[in-house]
């Protein structure tokens, strides 16, 4: 799993599963869409205008739990 955000669009993005290449794109609202991979695999999740929707104004602290760790460079 791989989270990213885009501080020039204001775009989070939530891999849930990496290296898929075609996708289906399902909006949920003007801001928020799940992408699916073949046999309705849920692999990412995007987030436009993320600190207004997560955060109102400021991105949230995220916390993990029980997951192993890895930080990108």
């Amino acid at each position: 799993m791989k989270i990213s955000y885009e501080k020039e669009t204001d775009v989070l993005y939530i891999s849930l599963v990496e290296d898929f290449k075609q996708c289906k794109t399902v909006r949920l609202t003007d801001d928020i869409a799940l992408d699916f991979a073949e046999g309705e695999q849920l692999i990412g999740i995007e987030i436009m205008d993320a600190r207004e929707i997560l955060g109102k104004g400021d991105l949230p602290k995220i916390v993990v739990q029980n997951l192993p760790l890895h930080v990108a460079a």
